[in-house]
């Protein structure tokens, strides 16, 4: 699985009600309609800056907050095709995971915005393109490759009929 696209910059313990807020994901069940209001608070020009395929990258304690999967379904519905974080919030991970949201774990500090970044998830890499430097992140589990292949925890049971991840 490979991704490749721009990355947007934000900082630190971004919460999942920056990520969505709270005004609008107890309104509706539309994740098209939340996904118009992604990081709003923190930029209200972000989802119009935003190209299917890009990157939310971000410092420490990404997705700290509620436990809701509002909050990853929302960054997938945008068209974002992975965080990028030094480290995220526990229960956001496995949402992330689980709804088939790709999350990685690396150092940030050379990654700015615009550059242009490719993930090859199989292969744990990430390349920073713009400023021709590879990036090492933490490699995701064989088990999470399988669900994030099969679009989520959902998708992965309706496609095998079983949690067996052999």
């Amino acid at each position: 699985m490979e991704l490749k696209g721009s990355a947007h910059i934000f900082g630190n313990d971004i919460n999942t009600d920056y990520i969505i807020s709270g005004r609008y994901k107890f309104k509706t069940l539309d994740m098209k309609e939340l996904a118009r209001h992604l990081m709003e608070d923190l930029d209200p020009e972000f989802v119009n800056r935003i190209d299917p395929g890009d990157f939310i990258v971000a410092g420490r304690n990404f997705g700290c907050g509620s436990s809701r999967e509002q909050a990853p379904l929302t960054i997938i519905n945008a068209g974002i095709s992975a965080v990028i974080a030094k480290s995220f919030a526990r229960i956001f991970y496995r949402n992330s995971i689980n709804t088939g949201l790709p999350l990685i774990e690396c150092d940030t500090a050379m990654i700015e915005a615009g550059d242009q970044l490719k993930v090859n998830l199989a292969e744990g890499l990430l390349y920073n393109l713009s400023k021709k430097k590879e990036i090492p992140v933490v490699p995701l589990p064989p088990v999470m490759l399988k669900i994030l292949a099969d679009g989520g925890l959902v998708e992965h049971f309706k496609k095998h009929g079983t949690f067996n991840f052999d």
